[in-house]
């Protein structure tokens, strides 16, 4: 028996990170392509020698760490820039996915950590997708609070995204995310019981 592979993803501030550490909490391997971006990338990385080699010393901070402001800046509106950083990263994050899948145990489920899922097209990988949704306004809220952004900045990122008949559509599990956290985690447990039976 391999381990169930499980796809979660929901817009930003939908309380997919608090979904995720429960999961993990539960019994689950979490692989969060957002860290092992940056992990690839980390200094003294052949990962991010590379990416000095693409675009030049100065997307290094003075301590030799990546300046991620510097990185975003010249590839956020630049396709062929963008590609290139992805085309340095993309491969280093897989092989790392790969060693952590190898590693998980036969009979759990590996929860691969994916924000932007719903764009990527790769839901149909996953032997089941989780989806968590917020409300848009709950959305716009948590990051004014908790992120300190405008409230333009806030919906245009939340623009940026999948919309959530998009993000509905891959779902093979929905977790609404409107609730107390204790509601909250009573539905990822359901929702875990129910992966886990169904493997």
């Amino acid at each position: 028996m391999r381990h169930m592979r499980v796809g979660l993803t929901g817009g930003i501030a939908s309380g997919k990170s608090t979904v995720s550490a429960i999961l993990a909490e539960l019994g689950a391997t979490i692989i969060d392509g957002d860290q092992l971006a940056r992990e690839v990338v980390e200094k003294g990385t052949p990962g991010l020698a590379q990416v000095v080699e693409a675009f030049g010393p100065e997307v290094l901070t003075e301590d030799g760490h990546l300046d991620r402001a510097k990185v975003g800046a010249i590839v956020f509106n630049d396709e062929a820039q963008r590609k290139v950083l992805e085309g340095i990263v993309h491969p280093l994050v897989f092989e790392r996915y790969a060693e952590l899948e190898a590693a998980a145990p036969r009979d759990g489920l590996v929860v691969h950590d994916i924000p932007l899922l719903a764009e990527s097209g790769r839901a149909d990988t996953f032997d089941a997708v989780i989806v968590v949704e917020t409300p848009a306004e709950v959305q716009v809220e948590r990051m004014l609070r908790d992120r300190g952004w405008t409230r333009a900045e806030a919906e245009s990122r939340i623009a940026a995204q999948a919309t959530p008949e998009q993000r509905r559509a891959i779902a093979t599990h929905l977790i609404v995310n409107t609730g107390t956290r204790e509601e909250l985690r009573r539905r990822v447990e359901e929702v875990y019981a129910e992966l886990i039976a169904a493997r």
